[in-house]
């Protein structure tokens, strides 16, 4: 068991080295929200399972805190009003839940980011296409395969695993520095 333990610290640490590599990339995606959150536009997660949990976790690292005592970013995460789920889903289906709350709630100028393990959660990908309509920028977090998101997004970062739970672990790894920078854009180290 503790080889086993050991083997996926190994796999998940050679992962996230190249990662590193992609470091560009992160930068990128932090200016798209600072510049975003300047001009008085908001960030906007989406994901679902696991992704929905990292979509509300990373919303509220802008909206509390990340490290530093600041005073609330604009930031929202589709994936937190149970009332508005259930409805679209049942009303219109389960596909449109985030693109309905989506041109409900966005605006041209946000950014939307989207959590998919494979890059192709039907839900997501459609409020890409919404969010395309809207001028809505959007970044895709997805796993090493890409799937239909990277296509469609304005900017996209494909972590370095196939396996759910480490594309997981590095999605989380890598907002929290998107996060991290932005913090520091705003407020300082």
């Amino acid at each position: 068991m503790k080889e086993y333990v050991n083997n996926q610290f190994e796999e998940l640490s050679s992962q996230l080295l190249l990662l590193k590599e992609q470091s560009n990339k992160v930068v990128e995606i932090a200016n798209v929200c600072i510049d975003a959150i300047k001009n008085g536009h908001k960030v906007i997660f989406c994901g679902n399972g696991g992704s929905a949990a990292q979509s509300q976790h990373l919303a509220a690292e802008l909206v509390g805190r990340y490290k530093i005592n600041r005073p609330a970013m604009n930031s929202i995460s589709l994936t937190v009003d149970t009332s508005n789920l259930t409805a679209i889903g049942n009303d219109y289906g389960y596909d449109v839940v985030f693109a309905r709350q989506l041109e409900g709630v966005g605006q041209k100028g946000d950014v939307l980011i989207g959590l998919s393990t494979s890059g192709n959660s039907k839900n997501v990908v459609l409020a890409f296409s919404q969010a395309q309509k809207m001028g809505i920028k959007t970044v895709a977090l997805i796993g090493a395969k890409g799937g239909q998101m990277l296509d469609m997004a304005d900017y996209s970062l494909c972590v370095p695993a196939t396996t759910s739970a480490h594309i997981q672990e590095m999605h989380i790894t890598t907002g929290h520095l998107i996060c991290d920078l932005i913090e520091r854009e705003f407020y300082g180290a």
